[in-house]
């Protein structure tokens, strides 16, 4: 089981586990249904700060 960050109300996991049936704490799942809080996103199944994703565009 990964290892859980609680923002605000939520308990997000800090990286997705890729099982077929995604748990309720899932960054995937969570981004998808729009649950995710501002100022946070998902990159390569990890839970990642805006500001982070941001930087890592502008490298590619």
């Amino acid at each position: 089981m990964g290892k859980k960050v609680k923002i605000g109300k939520i308990k997000v996991k800090e990286k997705c586990c890729v099982s077929k049936k995604r748990c309720s704490s899932c960054p995937i799942r969570l981004l998808k249904e729009g649950r995710l809080p501002d100022g946070y996103a998902v990159h390569k199944r990890r839970l990642v700060t805006a500001k982070a994703k941001d930087k890592l565009r502008k490298a590619a």
